[in-house]
C-alpha cells in the first residue's frame, strides 16, 4: 500500500485520504449587495456597478476560517479576480465585484469548494 522506507511512511498517505481543506470548505453567498464606503464594506440599498457580492463560510469558524479565506483569495488572485476578506458580522467574508461572481464561484466549486444555494420550496 506504501512504498519507500519505514522512514518515509509515517509522512505517506493511501492515495484519496489526504483531502485539501477548501475540498471540505462550503460557501454560502450573502443575500445583499454590498459597496466599498470610507473603507469599509456596507449594505448597498440601490443597485450599482460596484456592487459586492459577499461569500460566508459555513464549514469552518474562528481562525481555520480566514485560513480558508485565504487560500481563497490567493485562488481567485490566481485568475485575477480581485477580492477582499472582511470581518462582516463577527465572520470572515471574501468579497467580489458582482461583474467577477460567475468567474470567483466556477473557480472556487472547480477546486472543490461546495456553494450553498437559497432555495424556497414550492408547494405541490
Amino acid at each position: 500500500m506504501f512504498a519507500g522506507n519505514a522512514a518515509n511512511r509515517e509522512h505517506q498517505v493511501p492515495w484519496g485520504l489526504h483531502l485539501n481543506t477548501l475540498q471540505l470548505s462550503i460557501v454560502h453567498r450573502l443575500p445583499q449587495s454590498y459597496r466599498w464606503a470610507a473603507g469599509a464594506i456596507e449594505l448597498n440599498t440601490l443597485a450599482a456597478e460596484d456592487d459586492l457580492i459577499g461569500l460566508r463560510l459555513l464549514s469552518h469558524d474562528g481562525a481555520p476560517a480566514w485560513e480558508v479565506m485565504q487560500k481563497m483569495r490567493a485562488m481567485l488572485a490566481e485568475i485575477q479576480v480581485e477580492c477582499s476578506i472582511v470581518e462582516w458580522q463577527g465572520e470572515p467574508c471574501l468579497f467580489v465585484q458582482r461583474s467577477d461572481e460567475s468567474a470567483a464561484t466556477v473557480r472556487l466549486k472547480n477546486q472543490g469548494v461546495a456553494i450553498a444555494e437559497t432555495f424556497t420550496a414550492q408547494p405541490l
